[in-house]
């Protein structure tokens, strides 16, 4: 009997020589006909931790290698680019300032921009302030 195949989703390979993989499916409503996406996630072992986030990859079925890993990786399709710039290098530069340094500095940051955008209001005067004057007669 043949072994079940099914091609997914690398979502995480945080885990030694296992990865976890998004299969997705689409499938009509029995009632009303509207298709729906299915997702069931399996876990996978990775020999060799060559599978990376985002790679596309074709599982199959194999004996039980662990409480809940029941799927063995057989090849890549399909590799994902990775960006250039991962969070840990960003944190890296905040590494030598102290949190709360961190947050009065965006703290300061937003206040100038309200300073900024309440200038610009006060700056042009409002139809309501002309009116006032009106009311009260020539300044003097």
């Amino acid at each position: 009997m043949p072994k079940k195949q099914r091609s997914g989703t690398v979502v995480s390979d945080k885990m030694d020589k296992t990865v976890v993989v998004q299969i997705e499916r689409i499938v009509s409503h029995p009632l009303y006909g509207k298709s729906m996406r299915r997702r069931k996630r399996y876990k996978a072992h990775d020999e060799t931790n060559v599978c990376r986030l985002g790679d596309q990859v074709l599982i199959e079925e194999a004996r039980p290698l662990s409480k809940q890993k029941h799927w063995r990786v057989v090849r890549i399709l399909e590799r994902h680019e990775v960006a250039d710039v991962q969070p840990r290098e960003i944190d890296a530069e905040m590494a030598g300032v102290p949190r709360r340094e961190r947050v009065t500095e965006a703290a300061e940051g937003a206040q100038e921009s309200v300073a900024v955008a309440s200038a610009a209001t006060t700056a042009a005067p409002s139809k309501g302030a002309a009116a006032e004057a009106t009311e009260e007669g020539p300044a003097s």
